[in-house]
């Protein structure tokens, strides 16, 4: 971030709140899906920076924050999931008691500069200083002052609960409650439009079949390993640094994404690639290309959001008067993903084109982007329950080279942050999440159409590859990508 850059600064806890919704919420177990029940507990922070210069008038720092508890407590109305608390039921089984509990609010001051941050590298910069840990509750809150005048939202909030798209939405109406409400005469309109984004907790959308059932020749067995059939890695209390994962943020510009995507795409038939595809292929190879031995493996996931996929025919959807009270599966909330993924040898990556990886990982999102997929995978959690089981890729093995899986965080709705005094400079999932496999999740920039930002948690040794092997695609995330006022 420069010579001044700093993940050396520090903060300050001004007040802690919690923040319950603004009215009263029936107490109620809200179950977990058969989706949500293949996530293990996992933590997901993000984080928006802004730059607040000229932004908020008079407005003391006082009255920004109260703007935010009001506007927060008018969100968890709707989405009161994220006030509630996670507890066990009798099989073992996390269940969501809806009890309006509230969330951890934390108001900060940090002795650095927005320009100042290291953003590049979140670790020092980010983590346990501008977001919160999340203790008890599903979701967690810091806003921190900076020196500059500027601001960081941080959040926090339990994976188990909560995929991106649903935290996405719940941002958005966040940011909504705080703007200037409309005009008198808009009210209707703007009623029905809140009311249109509004979440969905009808689990009903995902009950598995009756009877449940899948072809038993899919990939779900091959996908998902029991947690009862890992074993625990051993404890290496002098871990090699080659052998942590650290994260970094970097910055890729348009003109490097449409280049992947040419070289993924050729040969093809005129079959074009996606550009996550692409990116992936790239980033599979440039990882494989730094392996040693030529028949380890190497793994690579793509998350596929399903809500796409379950259009709801097969469940009574279809037409009629039905639909109009039927919630569309786009407002959804909850885990709504699988992760298909495909394994190559470290030699067979070296070998092949960026357009024949590129092949492998389409085939492997083709078949899992298909309404089937997830009704058969659904059933398969059910015939399976109450055994915890993961998608395989979370399980970096001894003969791997490494197991990456990619997110794409291009519906991040960045332009939509405005809590009233402009978007965002800066924003940014960070998912620090443990374990020997990375993760990867490529996000619209906040400062030019078609650009992107990057966050990776990577393996040190995959991260000296990105920085040695590709410095003209990964650049560091400096100041001059930041989306900061003159």
């Amino acid at each position: 971030m420069g010579s001044n850059s700093t993940g050396e600064f520090g903060v300050v806890v001004k007040r802690k709140d919690v923040i319950a919704a603004a009215l009263p919420v029936q107490e109620h177990w809200l179950p977990m899906s058969n989706l949500d029940l293949l996530l293990p507990p996992l933590e997901v922070a993000v984080f928006f920076c802004y730059d607040m210069k000229h932004e908020h008038g008079h407005e003391t720092s006082s009255i920004l924050i109260s703007k935010l508890k009001k506007s927060l407590a008018e969100a968890l109305v709707s989405f009161y999931a994220f006030a509630g608390e996670v507890v066990q039921n009798g099989l073992g089984e996390p269940e969501l008691l809806c009890n309006n509990r509230g969330v951890d609010f934390i108001h900060a001051y940090a002795l650095v500069d927005l320009q100042d941050l290291d953003l590049h590298r979140p670790d020092t910069s980010i983590q346990a200083k501008l977001v919160p840990f999340n203790n008890q509750g599903v979701l967690s809150i810091q806003v921190t002052e900076l020196k500059c005048g500027g601001l960081v939202i941080g959040c926090t909030f339990d994976h188990r609960v909560a995929d991106a798209h649903s935290a996405n939405m719940f941002f958005v109406a966040w940011a909504n409650m705080a703007l200037p409400k409309p005009i008198p005469h808009a009210h209707a309109h703007a009623h029905a439009h809140a009311h249109a984004h509004a979440p969905s907790f009808r689990r009903s959308l995902l009950s598995p079949r009756r009877p449940p059932h899948y072809d038993h020749s899919s990939v779900f067995d091959n996908m998902y390993v029991f947690i009862s059939m890992l074993s625990a890695p051993p404890k290496d209390e002098e871990e090699e640094e080659e052998d942590r994962l650290l994260s970094r943020i970097y910055y890729i510009e348009a003109e490097e994404i449409n280049r992947l995507q040419s070289l993924a795409s050729a040969n093809n038939n005129g079959k074009r690639r996606s550009k996550l595809e692409s990116f992936s292929a790239f980033l599979w190879k440039l990882i494989a290309a730094g392996g040693d031995d030529p028949n380890k493996r190497c793994k690579m996931g793509i998350v596929v959001d399903g809500r796409e996929r379950l259009n709801n025919h097969s469940r009574g959807g279809g037409g009629g008067k039905a639909d109009a009270f039927a919630f569309p599966m786009q407002n959804y909330f909850g885990n709504v993903l699988s992760v298909p993924y495909g394994e190559e040898s470290v030699g067979e990556l070296k070998e092949m084109t960026l357009s024949e990886v590129a092949n492998v990982l389409h085939a492997c999102v083709e078949g899992a982007a298909k309404e089937e997929h997830f009704l058969g995978l659904i059933d398969w959690v059910e015939l399976h329950r109450p055994q915890k089981a993961i998608v395989k890729v979370y399980c970096k093995e001894d003969d791997d080279e490494a197991a990456v899986v990619v997110s794409s965080g291009q519906r991040f709705p960045v332009s939509k942050m405005d809590f009233g005094w402009g978007q965002p400079a800066f924003a940014s999932y960070h998912f620090p999440w443990g374990g020997q496999t990375g993760y990867v999740m490529p996000m619209p920039s906040t400062s030019k159409d078609g650009d992107w930002i990057v966050y990776m948690h990577l393996l040190k040794k995959h991260l000296d590859l990105v920085d040695s092997k590709a410095p003209h695609i990964f650049r560091p995330l400096t100041p001059t990508y930041l989306n900061l006022k003159p």
